[in-house]
């Protein structure tokens, strides 16, 4: 994009679609939020039917690329062994773990602990509402070495003891929504 025509086509463009953008500047589009990928995929045959290319940041790649790495730590654990996830994440990325983290707390506003954390607990919380488990099998299930750490870690986060929650069984978040 490199004029006011441009940028009005493609701003266009955005509003037929239904997607709400912070920013279009020359060569750039922020939108308000994260899209599907089949809304991506139209938008990307959309510009290239008026000459434009979408191309997406290397770091919004990479900041996907380590959440999808982080969920299937967590729902497939027995897969990647006694591997720390920062070699786990260096291993399949390709970058030194410190770069990675720079780029996940820039974009994301938190650490990639701490989202690996939001995960855990979603999982946790998942797998008290199936009610098939335990709470010492979901702390073995989840890598925990016992029952009381899987609870003093849940208390930290959520607030509640696992039996709490099961209790009180309230709602979850979707994993796209952390």
């Amino acid at each position: 994009m490199v004029c006011a025509r441009c940028l009005t086509s493609v701003k266009n463009l955005l509003e037929a679609q239904n997607l709400s953008y912070k920013d279009v500047s020359l060569g750039r589009i922020e939108l308000k939020e994260e899209i599907s990928e089949e809304q991506l995929s139209l938008l990307e045959s959309e510009l290239n039917k008026t000459g434009f290319e979408l191309v997406i940041e290397r770091s919004d790649k990479i900041v996907n690329a380590i959440k999808a790495i982080i969920i299937e730590m967590v729902y497939h654990r027995s897969d990647f062994g006694n591997k720390k996830l920062s070699e786990i994440l260096s291993e399949r990325l390709h970058y030194d773990y410190s770069h990675l983290t720079g780029i996940f707390s820039k974009a994301e506003n938190q650490s990639i602990q701490s989202f690996q954390n939001k995960i855990k607990t979603e999982r946790i919380k998942e797998l008290l509402e199936y009610d098939e488990l335990s709470i010492a099998e979901i702390a073995d299930e989840m890598g925990y070495g016992s029952a009381a750490y899987l609870s003093t870690f849940f208390k930290k986060e959520t607030g509640l003891k696992p039996s709490e929650y099961k209790q009180r069984y309230t709602s979850r978040n979707s994993l796209d929504s952390i």
